[in-house]
């Protein structure tokens, strides 16, 4: 019986649910503290002993991923970028670009802009020891009517899957990690697209089923994020930072300051009369002063803080917030500079992408 040997992950699509920020860059490369999501995702992958990867792209958003993640040394694993010229093939489409990369071995599908508590090796392990053609991640959630969900018999086998069901027969989600044996390929060459053009791997896992393939499921017992829209992030920097993050002072921070709880400072960050209460990761050649960061904020790099209050925000590099009374719930983009003048209303929330110019 085979291993995985080799990984999948997805990383094209155009972001459209995070615009404008996706205008300038992919949506999987947007910081989760302070570091790409899709970072983490190669990381889990790592950590379950898989070293060759391969990684779906498209054409509007692919130079960005292969600029970021480059060749893989930096995880000791092996990159191979497969252009996919349909982003909006569906994810079945994606295992079809990927054949020549996949061959016949078993492999892992991971969404590039999802997080799961926990990583993926149990799983991996489970699969491995295993003689399932698939195995499916499955979470239980409030409303599974935006999801595709599962139903389960007694022993854990996916009897039937649905997309977006008006009636609520499972609440069982299907989260973005999939495990396949090679019968996958036969599946996906019988289905046809869906009435939105796509061909759903939703509908592949049914065909598996319907063939007399085994299907299991994995119930993830930890959080699950699907990074999609603007709450999206934040809910996964608040989830990331407070499970993650260390103290960590290593820049210069003056006796005028108070640093309180968990705070990550970079080297080459100065800290001038400023509290700053965490979790709170603040990235290199930072400046802040006569400033309040609060929980649940990232600070990119080469940013400035200055007379302002902010918190349970990510802010991306190069950016200037000035003279703000309270900035809470924002995302701002790369290059961006956020002014306050006067008469200005005391409280705000922004979601803004790169190169922008605020005056408020």
């Amino acid at each position: 019986m085979h291993k995985i040997s080799k990984a999948l992950v997805l990383a094209g699509g155009n972001g459209v649910r995070l615009k404008p920020l996706t205008n300038t860059m992919a949506k999987q490369l947007l910081p989760v503290a302070n570091k790409p999501i899709l970072f983490y995702v190669i990381d889990q992958i790592k950590d379950a002993g898989i070293n060759d990867i391969g990684i779906i792209i498209s054409p509007q958003t692919g130079h960005h991923i292969q600029n970021a993640v480059g060749d893989g040394a930096r995880w000791d694993v092996r990159i191979t970028y497969i252009h996919q010229d349909k982003p909006g093939g569906g994810l079945a489409h994606a295992v079809q670009t990927a054949k020549n990369f996949l061959e016949d071995s078993p492999f892992l599908m991971f969404l590039g802009d999802n997080l799961i508590e926990g990583g993926i090796t149990n799983i991996v392990q489970e699969f491995n020891n295993n003689n399932h053609d698939a195995l499916i991640v499955l979470k239980e959630v409030v409303d599974p009517r935006a999801f595709g969900v599962a139903e389960l018999d007694i022993d854990g086998r996916i009897v039937r899957l649905i997309e977006k069901p008006k009636e609520i027969t499972s609440n069982l989600a299907l989260v973005g990690v999939y495990l396949f044996r090679n019968g996958i390929h036969e599946a996906i060459a019988q289905i046809r697209p869906s009435k939105r053009g796509e061909l759903e791997i939703t509908d592949a896992i049914q065909k598996m089923l319907d063939m007399g393939k085994n299907v299991k499921s994995h119930v993830l017992k930890g959080w699950w994020l699907d990074t999609g829209k603007k709450d999206d992030i934040l809910e996964a920097n608040r989830v990331v930072l407070d499970d993650y993050l260390k103290r960590e002072l290593k820049g210069l921070i003056d006796d005028k300051s108070k640093i309180t709880g968990r705070v990550a400072i970079s080297e080459n960050t100065t800290i001038e009369n400023t509290v700053i209460r965490g979790p709170v990761s603040i990235d290199s050649f930072c400046h802040i002063k006569n400033s309040f960061v609060g929980p649940y904020t990232s600070i990119g790099k080469n940013t400035t803080i200055e007379n302002s209050s902010i918190e349970h925000s990510v802010i991306l590099d190069n950016c200037l917030i000035s003279n703000i009374e309270r900035l809470d719930d924002s995302i701002i983009g790369k290059n961006t500079e956020v002014r306050k003048q006067d008469g200005c209303t005391k409280s705000m929330s922004i979601f803004v992408g790169d190169d922008a110019c605020i005056k408020i």
